[in-house]
């Protein structure tokens, strides 16, 4: 992938990045940060998938009754 494509590629789809600003790390401590964040990062990405809504019974056997109301037609229409 190259620069151009990382991005324009979507949010989701950017692998996560580290940027050290400050100070002067030893190739052990950036592997060291670089496994604790990337553990830390997975762990959670497991976490955030969101659940099934549950269905209840009642919620399954339920239909509707009626046609939806037309809220395109006004309430003056009827002159009867």
């Amino acid at each position: 992938m190259t620069e151009h494509d990382a991005r324009s590629a979507a949010p989701d789809e950017l692998p996560p990045t580290l940027e050290i600003v400050r100070g002067d790390a030893t190739e052990e401590e950036l592997a060291a940060l670089i496994a604790v964040i990337g553990d830390a990062y997975a762990s959670e990405a497991a976490e955030a998938v969101a659940e099934e809504p549950r269905v209840s019974a009642w919620m399954r056997t339920q239909r509707d009754l009626r046609r939806p109301l037309r809220r395109d037609i006004p309430w003056g229409r009827f002159s009867g």
